[in-house]
């Protein structure tokens, strides 16, 4: 098995097109928000449809990535057990109709359907009067602006058919994030860290992201619940099949309330499957292995 890279941009769409007809399989990583150069995906996603069509492999498909790869994932599958109180607005009006009256039960985690690095993730938590604390993920910075102006600054959000998502802010964040990596639908390692992008200042900064393998002890009984669990329920939620998944995706959990056995519970905060990167250093051979065992898969099934 032999790689090679394949750069994308739209200006060498045609050559790019070209390399992939005729390659045996196409593993794609791609920012998901390419605002700098004002790209996004729709030249990318037809090339990518039709390479697949043309029965070549393509990990990162468009139409699973629109179905498992953003934010509305969490609205989609927010009755599984990674689920919370989840809500998806479609439109402007729908969500100043109905987020302001859902302030009233607690501070929340308001998020673009699409993004990385925090873009287009606020907490938003009453002040006094008509007044909102809103902080932006991607800087950490804070202001009071009157509720009614937010809303009108995330008309914004639903152009080019966006849309947003709300969960509960989740108390026990400064405990830290695990990051599951999965290969198809099994785990292949962890990522372990002490998030403060919606923290207090006082909180400081977040140290690095602590990798480690699938057999750590720490996150065994999160590593079962997601392979027997609910990575079978998502794909059959979803209408996908295990060989849809991505050979590398992953899966953001924070820390619940703990169940009536003090065990921890486990909240999906975000699924990452456009550009995973960096990956523990056990990970690369999962994925290899996954891709060659679809590659054989896909020539067998042509045969």
């Amino acid at each position: 098995m032999v790689a090679e890279p394949a750069v994308w941009t739209e200006d060498l769409a045609g050559e790019v097109r070209a390399q992939l007809m005729a390659a045996d399989g196409v593993l794609v990583w791609v920012n998901p928000v390419a605002e700098d150069i004002g790209e996004g995906r729709r030249v990318l996603d037809a090339v990518l449809r039709e390479v697949a069509g043309a029965g070549i492999l393509v990990s990162g498909h468009p139409d699973v990535i629109d179905r498992m790869g953003t934010k509305e994932v969490l609205y989609r599958t927010r009755e599984m057990g990674w689920g919370s109180e989840t809500h998806l607005y479609e439109s402007h009006a729908a969500l100043t109709a109905a987020f302001p009256g859902r302030l009233t039960l607690g501070p929340r985690a308001l998020k673009r359907s699409r993004g990385n690095g925090g873009i287009g993730v606020w907490k938003v938590e009453r002040a006094a009067g008509s007044d909102v604390l809103v902080q932006e993920a991607c800087d950490r910075s804070q202001r009071i602006v009157r509720l009614d102006a937010f809303m009108s600054e995330r008309a914004f959000d639903f152009t080019a058919g966006g849309t947003l998502v709300d969960q509960p802010f989740q108390a026990r964040h400064l405990e830290g994030m695990i990051r599951c990596y999965v290969s198809g639908d099994r785990v292949a390692g962890f990522g372990h860290q002490l998030v403060r992008a919606l923290a207090p200042p006082e909180a400081g900064s977040a140290p690095r992201r602590l990798y480690s393998g699938l057999n750590d002890e720490r996150f065994q009984r999160l590593r079962v619940l997601l392979e027997r669990d609910w990575i079978p329920q998502m794909t059959q939620r979803l209408d996908l099949g295990p060989n849809d998944l991505p050979v590398i995706w992953d899966a953001d959990f924070l820390l619940g309330p703990k169940d009536a056995a003090g065990q921890d519970t486990y909240v999906l905060c975000e699924i990452n499957a456009s550009s995973v990167f960096p990956m523990p250093d056990e990970a690369p051979d999962a994925l290899a292995a996954t891709t060659l065992r679809r590659l054989i898969e896909a020539r067998v099934c042509q045969a």
